[in-house]
C-alpha cells in the first residue's frame, strides 16, 4: 500500500476528492489523526452513509473498524451543517465522509440540494474546528444515460467547485497517490 503523507499543514479546512477505492478515505483519516495529535480536542467522524442493504452495512462496519477509540462518530445523513455546528470547537478535528453519499441522501429524500449546500458552506465558514471533507469525483466518465444520474453528477460537480473555492486545501487521490491541488498561501 502506498504511504500516506500525514502533514497536518492543510490550514483549517481540507477537501479530499478521488474516485471509488482511490485511497481518499484512508488519506483523509491519516491527515485527521496527525492533526489531532497536535491538538487537545476530540477527533470526530461525521458519517453520511445510510445502511440500506447488506453490502452497505459491511462497508460501514469496515470503515468503523479502521478507526480506533480516539474517534467519536456522529451520523448525519441529511443535516450535515447542524452536525458540524454541534461538534465544533477550537481544538476539534472533524472528518466528514462522504459528501457524495450525503448528496444521494438529499436527492432520494427530495430535499432542496441548493439550500443544503448553501447551509453547509455557511456552516464551514463559521467553524472553529479543523475540518476534512471527503467526496467522490464522479464527473470523469461518460455522460450518464438517465436523468437521475445526470442530476446527481451535476450536483456533485457544482458542490465540489464551490467547496474547492472555499476551503484552504484540496487534495486529489488516485490509485493511492496524493496530489496536493491547493494549499494555504
Amino acid at each position: 500500500m502506498p504511504s500516506v503523507k500525514t502533514s497536518p499543514s492543510f490550514g483549517k479546512s481540507l477537501f479530499v476528492l478521488g474516485g471509488a477505492r482511490s485511497g481518499k478515505s484512508r488519506h483523509a483519516q491519516a491527515i485527521a489523526e496527525a492533526a489531532a495529535a497536535t491538538s487537545a480536542g476530540p477527533l470526530v467522524y461525521i458519517a453520511t452513509a445510510q445502511a440500506f442493504d447488506e453490502e452497505m452495512r459491511d462497508r460501514i462496519a469496515r470503515h468503523q473498524g479502521d478507526r480506533d477509540t480516539r474517534w467519536q462518530t456522529v451520523e448525519a445523513p441529511i443535516d450535515l451543517a447542524a452536525a458540524l455546528r454541534a461538534v465544533d470547537g477550537a481544538d476539534t478535528v472533524v472528518l466528514v465522509d462522504c459528501l457524495t453519499l450525503w448528496l444521494s441522501n438529499l436527492i432520494l429524500g427530495e430535499v432542496d440540494i441548493e439550500r443544503e449546500v448553501d447551509g453547509l458552506l455557511a456552516a464551514l465558514a463559521g467553524l472553529e474546528a479543523r475540518i476534512i471533507l471527503v467526496s467522490n469525483e464522479v464527473g470523469l466518465g461518460i455522460v450518464p444515460d438517465n436523468a437521475l444520474a445526470r442530476r446527481f453528477r451535476d450536483a456533485a460537480g457544482r458542490l465540489h467547485q464551490r467547496l474547492a473555492a472555499q476551503v484552504d486545501s484540496v487534495d486529489g487521490v488516485m490509485a493511492g497517490l496524493v496530489q496536493h491541488w491547493k494549499r494555504p498561501a
